[in-house]
């Protein structure tokens, strides 16, 4: 059956374009990475272009934190004022117009399960969506047991039951006042902001911010009335949790694979270099046969380099990532991701230190044409430590190995793509005659990418860029 926001076999590779405080100066230390402002994502805009069909941004609405008066969108307080500590919103339309004429979509981060107050704990800014309607939330419209409602210091303390919302439908959040989905005109409010944003603001798909903080239902309920390309949940409660929100949504939803990346990719790259444990995870979308709604990651802006969520790390937390040891986890944990079934989400910092290596793997990926649906067969050595996975796309069929102890000889009918070799212990095979493997002039990709010599190369018109966005004469 199809589903809202689920493209079917979908192809696409997804780029999260930020990480935490990435906002800040080029000579912070939070911004090592290089600062992803709206002006700096659309400075790396043919690069990006070239390698991703999806960008994720942060929260674009006003909102507190960050540095400047905007805020960086976590916790917003003004919906439709979409200056923040990310840009000003004339260079926000900018660059979604510049990514969209690279043919790249563009993903909106939705933050309602909480809201940010205007000048006392339980008053809102209005939200004017023009077309799509107005509306003023009240202290009515949060959540009974809110922090807003308990604490001696806050401005509606120990309100009466008329004056409050219902029961939270999911879990709550401390940080701003809870939103009551249960309540209609909320759910107009959020079917408003969805269809806003993607219609005046032009976003292509929904990532949803702290889906546990509300039922699935809605969620649910949001994407039929907004109708996105994709949507994406972020929710985190182990495996059975994780299918059981899939299901809530009646499965209008891709959802983040956190099952995935905190067991097998965390144990089996990051801490052990265990490739046995790999095969078809248990602790998995795919494992439990939900691949197609599978956003696969490594880390993200909560679990990287965050003083607060230390043990969250892929790796370890504050690692070096030109180390070698640490880019070798880095690169292997691409390759897996890179290769296999779902909607691989890469990650900025990754990304921006190993560009070479992680566009030459999207290359493959999009040579074969691997898919959210792709079918995959698995066998492992426990006694050699080795891992092999066979992948079947639109356009041509894949072998992966990974391990130190893995064999290198080349399968018949395949031929070898790329090698990991010292610095990677991975090695990919290509079925030799499949589509897109004959010449440059056919190994084009989105009418863009080919691979020639083994190089990676764009083509924009009568020009060609390396991977790096370096024109070659």
């Amino acid at each position: 059956a199809e589903n809202v926001g689920v493209p079917a076999e979908c192809e696409d590779v997804m780029l999260q374009a930020f990480y935490w405080d990435s906002y800040k100066t080029q000579s912070g230390t939070s911004s090592k990475y290089g600062r992803t402002k709206w002006v700096d994502i659309r400075k790396d805009s043919v690069a990006i272009c070239g390698n991703f069909d999806l960008v994720w941004l942060p929260p674009s609405a006003f909102g507190d934190g960050g540095e400047g008066k905007g805020g960086v969108g976590y916790i917003p307080k003004n919906f439709t004022d979409q200056n923040s500590d990310w840009g000003q919103a004339t260079t926000l339309d900018k660059l979604i117009a510049t990514l969209h004429n690279g043919g790249t979509k563009v993903i909106a981060d939705i933050v309602i399960n909480h809201h940010g107050n205007s000048n006392s704990w339980c008053t809102f800014y209005a939200d004017n969506f023009g077309k799509y309607g107005s509306f003023q939330l009240t202290q009515k419209h949060i959540c009974y047991s809110d922090e807003g409602f308990t604490d001696s210091k806050s401005s509606c303390y120990q309100a009466s039951v008329s004056d409050r919302g219902a029961s939270d439908s999911g879990t709550n959040f401390e940080g701003a006042r809870d939103l009551d989905h249960k309540n209609e005109y909320v759910q107009n409010w959020s079917k408003a902001y969805t269809k806003w944003i993607l219609g005046e603001k032009k976003y292509d798909g929904l990532r949803y911010d702290m889906t546990r903080g509300y039922a699935g239902q809605y969620l649910s309920m949001y994407n039929e009335n907004a109708n996105p390309y994709i949507s994406v949940s972020e929710y985190w409660e182990g495996i059975d949790n994780t299918v059981k929100h899939l299901k809530e949504t009646n499965f209008n939803t891709m959802i983040f694979d956190f099952p995935l990346k905190q067991g097998s990719i965390a144990n089996g790259l990051g801490k052990y270099f265990n490739y046995a444990i790999l095969k078809s995870p248990t602790n998995s979308l795919r494992g439990k046969g939900y691949a197609k709604y599978a956003v696969t990651f490594i880390d993200n802006h909560d679990t990287f380099e965050r003083s607060d969520n230390q043990g969250g790390e892929f790796y370890k937390y504050n690692a070096d990532l030109k180390d070698a040891t640490t880019k070798r986890k880095i690169v292997e944990a691409n390759a897996y991701i890179l290769m296999m079934p779902g909607i691989p989400c890469v990650f900025w910092p990754h990304w921006k230190s190993y560009q070479y290596e992680i566009n030459a793997l999207i290359g493959v990926r999009k040579q074969a044409g691997i898919h959210s649906e792709s079918a995959v067969t698995e066998e492992i050595d426990r006694t050699l430590n080795t891992y092999e996975a066979a992948i079947q796309g639109h356009k041509g069929r894949i072998i992966l190995r990974m391990g130190p102890n893995r064999s290198k000889e080349v399968p018949e009918g395949y031929a070898l793509v790329l090698e990991g070799g010292e610095t990677a212990q991975f090695t990919i095979f290509f079925a030799e005659g499949a589509q897109g493997l004959e010449s440059a002039e056919s190994n084009r990709i989105r009418g863009e990418k080919f691979l020639k010599d083994g190089q990676l190369y764009i083509r924009y018109g009568e020009q060609v860029y390396d991977v790096l966005g370096n024109k070659i004469l």
